[in-house]
């Protein structure tokens, strides 16, 4: 149950970050923004929702939405990262 929980926090993040207009992780699934915003809002949902009947209430929801926070904080650093690394600029 920890583990669905966790796993469907990270899908929610994902989605959440891939419908954002600032990332460029998936430049071309910004039109489908709507649909990924759906889909991450009923994984944060069931996430919670199996969080919950794992840890009690409140905290399962404090777990589920960490874990989501946890996701929305990384994904930003991960994709200026990932761009950084693709690009291969020497300063110097």
């Amino acid at each position: 149950m920890s583990l669905l929980y966790l796993l469907l926090a990270g899908l929610a993040a994902l989605a959440f970050y891939l419908a954002s207009a600032h990332q460029r992780l998936a430049p071309r699934l910004r039109d489908r923004a709507r649909a990924l915003r759906w889909v991450a809002w009923t994984c944060t949902l069931l996430s919670t929702g199996v969080a919950c009947g794992a840890f009690g209430v409140w905290s399962g929801v404090f777990a589920a939405l960490s874990a989501l926070m946890l996701g929305l904080v990384v994904l930003p650093y991960a994709d200026a990262w990932w761009q950084i690394r693709k690009e291969k600029i020497h300063v110097g």
